[in-house]
């Protein structure tokens, strides 16, 4: 079986070192890039394609967020999971707008990083339950949405960070199905993708996590 080959981007020589003892633990992972900050990884990008990329935001030389929206035009199919200890709504809403495919709290466990991973990797997007829950404690409610059943099933696994395919394999029904529900939800919270469609159903309580 081929191997996910991961670059691991973060200043502090500690958690790189960390990183690499948690991935060596995973199967089919191999350390192919090792960055003290934002440009360290886009020099090495010049030269390999890794297929995740494990990246902090508050770097030196270049932070996080500039190297992420880089290192995304170089390679488009890279799969990037921040860490971070920011919990603020707005901060996550400018890493979906980077296009990140998850997002999980530096306090998180061996358990939650493996699940991040393998959920990135199936195409599905990942996000901390600790900042889900913190957007639950701090909602706004902002418009009044009436979903279905169906849609609020969807919903949830959405939230849960599964790909379209699981869904419907949960749900026992076609992935055209899903696609079609969540097309119209997106329609109709204003939601311009699936990591906004899910703040929004945070915000406004239309799911239980």
């Amino acid at each position: 079986m081929t191997k996910t080959k991961v670059a691991i981007v973060d200043d502090h020589a500690i958690l790189r070192q960390g990183l690499k003892v948690l991935l060596g633990e995973m199967q089919q992972m191999d350390i192919v890039i090792e960055a003290a900050n934002g440009q360290e990884f886009i020099d090495h990008l010049q030269h390999i394609t890794p297929d995740l990329a494990i990246v902090d935001i508050n770097m030196p030389v270049m932070k996080g967020d500039e190297a992420i929206r880089r290192a995304k035009l170089m390679c488009p199919h890279l799969k990037v999971v921040v860490l971070s200890m920011n919990r603020e709504e707005q901060f996550f809403k400018t890493m979906n707008e980077l296009g990140v495919d998850g997002y999980i709290i530096k306090e998180a466990d061996y358990d939650e990083l493996e699940r991040a991973i393998t959920t990135v990797m199936k195409g599905g997007k990942y996000f901390s339950q600790e900042l889900l829950l913190s957007m639950v404690n701090n909602r706004q409610p902002t418009t009044l949405v009436i979903l279905t059943e169906r849609e609020k099933e969807i919903l949830r696994y959405l939230c849960l960070g599964l790909s379209t395919a699981e869904i419907a394999d949960k749900l026992l029904i076609g992935v055209r199905t899903v696609e079609k529900h969540r097309s119209e939800m997106l329609l109709r919270t204003g939601s311009p993708n699936a990591i906004s469609l899910v703040v929004f159903a945070i915000k406004n309580g239309l799911v239980e996590i």
